[in-house]
C-alpha cells in the first residue's frame, strides 16, 4: 500500500522526476562502463599466461642491417650463454613478451575450411622449457622433428577449438596450413597443445595461439629476440656480465635486457592507463551529479513543505517523513536504473563486444553501478529528508 502511494506521489511529479531521472540514468551507464572494464581485468588476472616470468629475462637484439638467420652464429650464442653459472636455459623468438608486440595470420584446415586466425609466435626448441610453459597434451618441438616434411607447431587451447572444433582432444598430429601462398602453401602439424599463451600477460584477452618451430640456419627469417632462464635468486647487476658476453660474441648488436618482472610491471602500469582515466572521469561526475541530485531533492522538499505541513499536523512521525523522502529517492533511482539496465542488456545479448563483456562480467557490473547509485542516492538525499522531518506542523502549514 505504502509502495503504490509512493509511486503516485512520483508519477504525478513526473515532469520535475524527468531531469533527476536523466541524471541518474547517466550516471548508472557511467559507473557501469567503468565497472565493466574493472571487473574484466579482475576476471582476466584470473586466468594463466601459459608461462613464466619471475626467473626469466628477455634480450632484444637491435642490428642497423636486418638479423641473418645463421645457425653458426646462434649456436655460439646459445652455448656461451649457458656456459655462464646463472643461465639455465636459452630460447630465441620473434616477439618479445609484456609488450604490444602483435603478428597474426590467417589459416586454413586440412580440409579447406576456415579461414582462422591466428596470433602467431615464432619459437626454438628451448622456448617451452625456458618459459616453463606447460604442454597439456603431445610435446614441445624438438630435433626430432628435423627433416619433417610440415612445419611443427604448438598451440593453445583456444586455437584448437578454433582449428579443430569438435576434435580438440585429438587436436595432436593433425594438419592445418597457410593458404597465402596458394602455389606452395606451407603446412603445420601439430605436435602438442598447452593451455593457454597470451603474450602480452595477464590483462591480455585470450586469443588463438600457435607457436610454429623456429630452426636456426632454416628459413629466411631470423629470431631477434633471446630468451633467458636464470637461477632463482641472480641479482640485477647481472645484466653487465650478460651484456659483455654478448658483445664479446657480436660487438654489431646493440641489446636491451629486461627482467620480465620488470617488463610485466611496465605492461600493467600500460594497460591500466584506461581504466584509471575512466575512473578519474566517473569520479569527477559522479561529483557533479551528486551535486545536482541534491540540488533538485532540495528544491523539490522544500516546494513540498505545505504537503510535509499537512502530514504532520495529522501525527505523522518526523520519522516517517525522513523515510519517505528516502524511499522515493530510492525508487527513482530503481527506475531510473531499469531503464539502463533494459538499454545495457542488450550488448551481452547481441555479443557486440564479445567475450570483453561476457554474462558475469554484465551482471558484476551492474551490482557494483546499482550499489554506487543507491549509495549516491542515499547520501543525496539525506540532508534534505533531515530537513523536511525537523520542519514542525506550524511552521510547515505557513510557508509561502
Amino acid at each position: 500500500m505504502m509502495l503504490r502511494h509512493l509511486l503516485k506521489l512520483i508519477w504525478r511529479r513526473k515532469s520535475r522526476n524527468l531531469l533527476l531521472s536523466l541524471e541518474i540514468l547517466l550516471a548508472f551507464v557511467l559507473v557501469f562502463a567503468v565497472a565493466a572494464f574493472a571487473a574484466r581485468y579482475v576476471q582476466l588476472q584470473q586466468l594463466p599466461t601459459g608461462f613464466s616470468y619471475r626467473n626469466q629475462w628477455m634480450v632484444q637484439i637491435r642490428t642497423e642491417k636486418p638479423l641473418v638467420n645463421d645457425a653458426a652464429v646462434y649456436d655460439q650464442v646459445q652455448r656461451n650463454l649457458l656456459a655462464l653459472p646463472e643461465v639455465e636455459q636459452v630460447a630465441f623468438a620473434a616477439l618479445p613478451v609484456y609488450q604490444m608486440s602483435r603478428r597474426s595470420g590467417t589459416y586454413e584446415r586440412a580440409d579447406g575450411t576456415g579461414p582462422i586466425r591466428l596470433d602467431v609466435q615464432d619459437a626454438s626448441d628451448q622456448y617451452g622449457p625456458t618459459m616453463d610453459m606447460r604442454v597439456a597434451s603431445g610435446r614441445w618441438f624438438s630435433s626430432a622433428d628435423d627433416g619433417a616434411d610440415t612445419t611443427p607447431v604448438v598451440i593453445n587451447q583456444l586455437a584448437a577449438e578454433r582449428l579443430f572444433p569438435g576434435a580438440v582432444k585429438a587436436a595432436v598430429g593433425k594438419l592445418f596450413s597457410d593458404p597465402s601462398d596458394e602455389n606452395n602453401p606451407t603446412r603445420y602439424r601439430v605436435v602438442g597443445v598447452v593451455d593457454a599463451f597470451r603474450s602480452q600477460g595477464e590483462l591480455m584477452d585470450p586469443v588463438p595461439f600457435m607457436l610454429p618451430r623456429f630452426r636456426p640456419g632454416v628459413g629466411k627469417e631470423a629470431m631477434t629476440i633471446i630468451m633467458l632462464k636464470l637461477r632463482p635468486g641472480t641479482p640485477r647487476a647481472f645484466e653487465s656480465a650478460l651484456s659483455t658476453r654478448i658483445k664479446q660474441l657480436q660487438p654489431q648488436w646493440s641489446l636491451v635486457i629486461t627482467p620480465l618482472t620488470e617488463a610485466r610491471a611496465s605492461m600493467l602500469s600500460l594497460q591500466l592507463v584506461p581504466l584509471k582515466i575512466g575512473a578519474v572521469i566517473a569520479a569527477f561526475l559522479l561529483v557533479m551529479v551528486a551535486f545536482g541530485l541534491f540540488g533538485v531533492l532540495w528544491q523539490n522538499t522544500m516546494q513540498r513543505t505545505p504537503e510535509i505541513g499537512l502530514r504532520r499536523a495529522l501525527g505523522a512521525a518526523s520519522g516517517s517523513i525522513y523515510r519517505q523522502i528516502i524511499a522515493e529517492q530510492f525508487l527513482l533511482s530503481s527506475g531510473a536504473m531499469l531503464v539502463g539496465l533494459l538499454l545495457l542488456v542488450q550488448l551481452p545479448l547481441t555479443g557486440v563486444m564479445s567475450e570483453t563483456l561476457n554474462w558475469p562480467v554484465f551482471w558484476v557490473a551492474v551490482a557494483l553501478s546499482a550499489a554506487v547509485i543507491y549509495l549516491l542516492s542515499l547520501l543525496s538525499s539525506l540532508y534534505p529528508g533531515w530537513r523536511a522531518a525537523r520542519l514542525s506542523p506550524v511552521q510547515a502549514l505557513h510557508h509561502e
